[in-house]
């Protein structure tokens, strides 16, 4: 990768220590607007967000996108935008590599939908690197899965889904010939948050389209979703007790669950399972599992996991390279005492952007770097209009606590309002949730284009 051919090598102005944050996900905006509005504007250190995307959503949104009960329109932020407010500079493109002995990050060139180049490809100087590209579907060679199931790694995939979702229901709606089997079926692979989530979400939007004048179709005849899981249980990763919560909403859903169901195939016009099993679907999501993004096995001899994630120190320095950190989904950190990594959760990476920042400050003031200590604080899961269940760690002698219903709901929807503080303040926050609230009344419930 050292010899890579480039177009433009942008040297930051001036003698000051240049940090660069590559990619703009819930952790790494977070931390470029830190570093931006605490040392950037303060004229410490130069800042730079590289980020393939022009805007930014939480992706823990994305289930709610997919569904069309969310309009992605009104919840990106503009990072050139972000950047200008908050004292960090934004620059458009994609990681490709790095060159470790000249402190450089290589981005490719980007086109528009004409093809015409936007940017040519380009080389950045940093004295500090940190690399947060978060991750992506891994499909674990599931043949038919590249061409007949969408991920739901981007704003991009998941309204692609929708938009399938609604044509799928409008042509349904205009055939002169019935609706087939499994044309309105939609089959979920992955019991995960993500999975869970769009699930319960789904039942509730696509009734709601149908609603809206669709009156060849019967939602409890001709629409049906379908949760498959390799694991014995939905919700793996989370107790036990919180899992069968979950499961219990769905099924009162007709959501049809089916755990311990290995996917051996995905057809254009449906699931194939180990059992031997077929599972009519025209709409598939894959949810199942996630990886490092494959640029990351080729970041100049960096140390990465089975799971193609930069391997990193308890300081979240990597294994090679002390002026390059790794943070959120991206990073495989195991911290001392535990047998498992830190799970790539909003939380975690909320955490690491902030014990980074005052990694960044310690360089610069030559003190000592201190270990990371992950802090699990619960999970919750949002079934949509019907429930949200979920538990918090450590309110009675470090064991959790099981909630559900409003309050769950209230804690759940706060995680979104936790990430908004964090980027843009208290106030805006405020103005803000106030407009959507006003302008929720005047618009469908559903995203129908």
């Amino acid at each position: 990768m050292n010899d890579m051919p480039q177009e433009s090598i942008i040297v930051p102005k001036g003698p000051l220590p240049h940090v660069i944050v590559v990619g703009g996900g819930a952790g790494g905006l977070e931390l470029a607007t830190r570093l931006g509005k605490k040392l950037g504007k303060r004229g410490k250190i130069n800042v730079t967000l590289i980020e393939k995307a022009r805007t930014h959503i939480w992706k823990p949104l994305l289930h709610e996108i997919a569904a069309g009960s969310m309009d992605a329109d009104r919840h990106e932020l503009d990072y050139l935008a972000q950047g200008y407010w908050t004292g960090f500079q934004y620059r458009y493109g994609e990681m490709i590599g790095i060159d470790r002995a000249k402190k450089q990050v290589m981005t490719a060139a980007t086109y528009d939908e004409e093809k015409r180049m936007v940017t040519p490809g380009r080389t950045f100087t940093y004295d500090t690197l940190v690399i947060a590209v978060g991750s992506v579907g891994n499909d674990f060679g599931t043949p038919g899965v590249a061409e007949n199931a969408i991920m739901l790694d981007t704003p991009e995939q998941a309204e692609r889904f929708n938009r399938r979702l609604v044509n799928a229901c409008i042509r349904a709606n205009a055939q002169e010939t019935p609706v087939r089997p499994g044309q309105l079926h939609v089959a979920i692979i992955g019991a995960g948050a993500t999975g869970t989530e769009l699930s319960a979400e789904l039942h509730r939007t696509a009734r709601g389209v149908v609603a809206f004048g669709m009156d060849r179709i019967d939602p409890n005849k001709d629409i049906k979703i379908t949760l498959i899981e390799a694991a014995d249980r939905i919700l793996p990763a989370l107790p036990e007790r919180l899992s069968a919560a979950t499961e219990k909403v769905l099924r009162d859903l007709n959501v049809d669950v089916k755990a311990q169901s290995r996917v051996t195939r995905v057809r254009a016009d449906g699931v194939e399972l180990a059992t031997g099993e077929f599972i009519p679907s025209e709409l598939v999501v894959w949810a199942a599992g996630v990886k490092g993004p494959d640029v990351l096995a080729h970041l100049d001899g960096l140390e990465v996991s089975r799971s193609n994630q930069l391997v990193v120190r308890p300081t979240l320095q990597t294994t090679q390279d002390d002026d390059v950190f790794a943070m959120g989904d991206c990073a495989y950190y195991v911290p001392a005492g535990e047998t498992a990594s830190v799970p790539p959760r909003a939380q975690a990476a909320h955490q690491e952007a902030t014990h980074i920042f005052k990694q960044i400050k310690a360089r610069l003031s030559g003190g000592e770097l201190t270990p990371f200590v992950y802090r699990d604080f619960g999970s919750l899961v949002s079934l949509g209009h019907y429930s949200t269940v979920g538990n918090l760690m450590g309110f009675v002698s470090g064991k959790s606590l099981m909630i559900e219903g409003l309050f769950a709901k209230i804690m759940y929807r706060s995680l979104y309002k936790m990430h908004q503080m964090a980027l843009f303040g208290p106030v805006k926050v405020a103005l803000d949730t106030l407009a959507r609230t006003l302008t929720r009344r005047t618009e469908p419930t559903v995203k129908l284009h």
